[in-house]
């Protein structure tokens, strides 16, 4: 009994390191290598505690394997976009203007049931009532609203909608090219280089570079470039 409580205390503790060194997001939505990850250490976990002629060393190790596997599956993403892409898939507009985009839809599996869920998740009961709505790589769906329904102030007092009624999208993410927000936008690489030129940015040096359906841009330039154009100045 006191061999099974020891073991099962010490096993808490190096589980507990093994999650801190995975990182914060292992608390909140889990990307899909991060679920495996999670179910694989819980399951070796468990069979630590159950199995007493299972040394602990060696349930320890294959723990700290699959942690080791994560945070290096982790630098690759960081390090790579293509490898992100790879792992994690990418974000996917499945409604815009209240209107559902059904191919995609199917494309993800997702049923209309599951999309009317996640809306109502979001107090959301009205089609009409969402600008665009993205499913996140971790199945999340992030939605916005239109001007009109984001408060109860803007259509009853009459105010003016902005310039842009859709939120900016990232057409350029850490040098590489955002095709679907391009699509969705209406706008060409052309486009988007011609602005790069005018901001003395090269395509390399684009940390985020975003566009509303207004035209209105925002360029993110990364911290290199950044350091580099201060000293230039």
């Amino acid at each position: 009994m006191f061999l099974l409580v020891l073991r099962t205390l010490v096993v808490y503790v190096l589980i507990v390191a093994a999650m801190r060194l995975m990182g914060k997001k292992q608390l909140g939505e889990l990307q899909p290598s991060e679920l495996v990850s999670t179910i694989l250490i819980s399951n070796l976990a468990s069979l630590s505690i159950e199995s007493p002629d299972v040394p602990l060393v060696t349930s320890m190790l294959t723990v700290f394997l699959i942690v080791a596997c994560e945070i290096l599956v982790s630098a690759l993403c960081v390090r790579f976009r293509r490898a992100q892409r790879l792992v994690s898939g990418r974000p996917r507009i499945v409604m815009r203007e209240g209107v559902i985009d059904q191919k995609r839809l199917k494309e993800l599996r997702f049923t209309p049931d599951d999309l009317l869920e996640a809306l109502r998740a979001k107090d959301i009961f009205e089609l009409s009532d969402v600008a665009l709505a993205i499913v996140e790589t971790n199945g999340s769906v992030s939605v916005q609203r239109t001007f009109e329904a984001d408060s109860a102030a803007n259509g009853a007092l009459g105010l003016k909608p902005p310039k842009a009624k859709l939120p900016s999208l990232p057409i350029i993410i850490d040098g590489d090219w955002a095709d679907d927000s391009l699509e969705f936008l209406g706008l060409t690489r052309e486009w988007a280089l011609k602005q790069l030129r005018q901001k003395h940015t090269a395509l390399g040096d684009v940390l985020l570079f975003l566009c509303n359906d207004a035209g209105e841009t925002q360029l993110v330039a990364k911290n290199a470039q950044r350091e580099k154009t201060k000293g230039g100045a």
